[in-house]
């Protein structure tokens, strides 16, 4: 069963209409026990990283959350999703990430135009999963102020006023800043990659 994790405010309705599109099952999941009957985890996320945090300890899914994933669980966080794999961010120091990474989460630079919304291109690293078949610079849709910061786990970075991690790829776990649900056909390959897996 392919789970997409619904913590109350992520933005599920596009999300689900993709999987849709490209005939796939899945189950929107609230608790622990959703999360230990899936396959594959995607966690959307958009709003406040605290928030998030706080919504995930609310609902009692973190430590499930890093044991479906320490299994080997396939995992997908979608921009704020994928923020919430590092330990921390600046827009909520007060809050704790999940920790799955080393690292905090920043702030576009004081005079950056922010949010970083609309279009823009992937610098896409050799042998990525997330971005087989897709051109070697494409085009998708950013929703942010946000940022992490470049890493070794980046397997697409995006240039806006500094260079970033656009998407990473580490074993089983996957994340990306942009919003696949929201880059046409882009997007689509994007989660055929995930789902196929």
């Amino acid at each position: 069963m392919i789970a997409i994790f619904d913590y109350g405010a992520g933005n599920l309705r596009s999300v689900e209409n993709t999987l849709g599109e490209l005939g796939w099952q899945y189950s929107l999941v609230r608790d622990r026990a959703g999360l230990r009957q899936a396959s594959k985890i995607i966690l959307p996320g958009v709003g406040h990283f605290g928030q998030m945090m706080r919504a995930l300890d609310a609902l009692e899914v973190r430590e499930t959350l890093l044991e479906r994933i320490g299994a080997g669980v396939p995992f997908l966080g979608i921009c704020l999703g994928l923020q919430a794999l590092f330990e921390a961010s600046e827009e909520a120091p007060e809050a704790r990430g999940l920790g799955v990474f080393p690292g905090v989460v920043r702030r576009f630079p004081a005079g950056a135009r922010v949010p970083h919304m609309g279009w823009n291109d992937l610098e896409v690293r050799a042998n990525s999963k997330l971005a087989h078949d897709l051109a070697a610079r494409p085009f998708v849709y950013f929703a942010h102020s946000y940022y992490v910061p470049e890493n070794g786990l980046a397997s697409a970075t995006c240039t806006y006023e500094v260079r970033y991690t656009a998407a990473l790829e580490a074993g089983n776990v996957f994340g990306v800043q942009f919003h696949p649900e929201k880059s046409g056909a882009v997007g689509l390959q994007v989660m055929r990659n995930f789902l196929e897996m």
